[in-house]
């Protein structure tokens, strides 16, 4: 991505490395090998979407000192770590429950327009010289893209050990872009 302004050093790098991260998450993303299973697709589309969230957590832990964000910084690495492994480990499972074609086309279409919107808003966030409020900017629309993704998935037949999965990345997301929708306020009021 080419910026337009002049940015601090701090800003550059975060912003370079945040640009490596997008592009490697929509890569594998896009390229996710999908079967005639909903749970499976959903799976190995999401891994890559909660390592991205990981890897730009600890991109920003790089440069803040904005304690309430390293918090969260903190809890976004330790839940997606968590849910990884938790996917990863009903994965097998999960691939013995097959949808019809018109159902996978049908999750499919949607689950794919939400990637493109998330990912373009992601690339177009508005871009300050503020590396905390960039963050914000950026993981908000990622975590709306998982809360959207996990919403559509739950409409279909899916395996039923994927279901805790989905209603926790929902919930918590969802109270995770609260919280950082308040924070964001907060620093353009000051």
């Amino acid at each position: 991505m080419n910026r337009s302004c002049n940015f601090s050093n701090v800003t550059n790098d975060y912003l370079a490395f945040y640009d490596c991260i997008l592009r490697d998450m929509t890569d594998e993303m896009t390229h996710a090998e999908l079967s005639d299973s909903i749970s499976h697709n959903f799976i190995t589309q999401m891994i890559p979407h909660h390592q991205g969230a990981i890897e730009m957590s600890r991109n920003l832990l790089r440069y803040t000192t904005h304690i309430p964000l390293q918090n969260m910084a903190l809890t976004i690495i330790t839940a997606q770590t968590k849910s990884i492994s938790c996917m990863r480990e009903i994965l097998c499972r999960c691939d013995a429950v097959h949808n019809s074609k018109e159902d996978l086309c049908r999750y499919q279409t949607r689950t794919k327009k939400i990637m493109q919107t998330m990912f373009c808003k992601m690339k177009h966030a508005c871009t300050t010289n503020c590396v905390n409020g960039n963050f914000i900017r950026e993981m908000i629309p990622h975590h709306c893209g998982a809360i959207a993704i996990s919403e559509n998935t739950l409409r279909y037949c899916i395996c039923p050990e994927l279901i805790p999965v989905l209603d926790e990345i929902i919930c918590s997301q969802r109270q995770e872009v609260q919280k950082m929708c308040c924070m964001l306020r907060y620093m353009e009021c000051c």
